[in-house]
């Protein structure tokens, strides 16, 4: 039985003499004291720590020799590696401190300056709901009209068929202007537009009035002295209440959800004859398990406006043939169809101009 092998020389490895291992550790120590950055750094450990440096190299050839050269070989390679990976830790922690030194001097930033950064503003949800109910309508075919918020009284009054003993011209419920021999109020409703419309334009005529109106309610919950309504006017050939029930459904779905319908209930205007008053199925039970809901208080229904045929007086009053013509008028206000649209139980964070309220609608797709 052989014996083992005594006659290996060492020297025959090149890359495992002394003097190349020495030469690749100096070389590596070199390399990381002269970075001047992490980012030098870590081209450092790349070329001289990683797979094809020349210590790994170096190492990789260690299996290659017998059993009795193995020990002196690994010792002087491992001595080595280990310098050199504790070089590269030291450099590292020194150039860490001072890349945040460096960081706190170059960006350093001055909280007692003024700035020029201003908070992105939110278009007003009034505003956003008025777009969105006349897009619906522009949408059916339907043009929008507007006219002055301070109107002449026999526009306000007089062409809706509100005589001078009709309780809405009192005080009580109208901003009149000074001098009063001027006849001119602030508009109690949009439907002064509507009687601009018919005399300005001949039938057929269907538009939608968007606008601010003002009456002298108490500022709460639920009322204001401005608040915004939308009224709708079709006056044409044969135009009947069942138009104007479908032509309501459809605003009320689009602005509600689908299915959601409405309701008349017989009521009196002076400006339309027959006249009712609208509701809307409530959104939020849609009239099923409605004793449970708060929104509509166990009806199924939410008051929504009011409605009718264009009273024949009317008609007259603004240059219109009744016996040819017919038409029909609804109105709502916009601030209550948000209101229902968003369940706000209050009004008034409507008007007080707190922006954290106003930004919360401020984008709508």
């Amino acid at each position: 039985m052989s014996g083992p092998n005594t006659d290996f020389d060492p020297v025959e490895v090149a890359a495992l003499q002394p003097e190349e291992v020495e030469s690749a550790r100096d070389e590596a120590l070199a390399a990381v004291a002269a970075a001047r950055d992490l980012a030098e750094l870590k081209q450092v450990r790349i070329d001289h720590t990683g797979d094809r440096s020349p210590l790994a190299l170096a190492n990789r050839e260690i299996g290659a020799l017998p059993p009795q050269a193995r020990k002196d070989a690994g010792q002087r390679v491992g001595q080595a590696r280990g310098a050199v990976s504790k070089a590269l830790g030291e450099r590292q922690a020194v150039l860490e401190a001072e890349h945040e030194e460096r960081m706190l001097v170059e960006e350093t930033v001055d909280v007692t300056l003024p700035t020029d950064r201003r908070r992105r503003g939110g278009r007003h949800p009034i505003t956003l709901q008025s777009e969105l109910i006349a897009d619906i309508f522009v949408a059916m075919g339907w043009e929008i009209a507007e006219g002055p918020v301070v109107e002449a009284e026999w526009l306000n009054f007089d062409a809706l068929n509100l005589g001078p003993d009709h309780p809405a011209r009192t005080m009580q419920d109208t901003f009149w202007t000074e001098p009063a021999e001027r006849h001119v109020v602030l508009r109690t409703q949009t439907s002064p537009v509507q009687a601009r419309t018919m005399l300005t334009r001949t039938p057929p005529i269907y538009v939608a009035c968007p606008g601010r109106v003002f009456r002298t309610d108490e500022y709460d919950a639920t009322h204001s002295p401005m608040f915004h309504q939308v009224e709708g006017l079709v006056v044409d050939e044969g135009i009947t209440m069942a138009h104007l029930k479908g032509s309501l459904d459809h605003l009320a779905a689009q602005l509600f959800g689908e299915g959601i319908d409405t309701r008349f209930r017989p009521s009196y205007f002076p400006f339309t004859e027959p006249s009712a008053e609208v509701d809307v199925r409530c959104f939020v039970c849609r009239g099923v398990d409605s004793d449970a809901c708060r929104t509509c208080r166990g009806e199924g229904w939410i008051e929504w406006g009011g409605c009718g045929v264009v009273n024949p007086r009317v008609l007259v009053a603004c240059g219109v043939d009744p016996e040819r013509y017919a038409g029909f008028a609804f109105g709502m206000g916009i601030d209550r169809s948000f209101m229902f649209r968003h369940s706000l139980e209050d009004l008034r964070p409507l008007f007080e101009g707190d922006v954290r309220f106003s930004s919360a609608f401020g984008t709508e797709i």
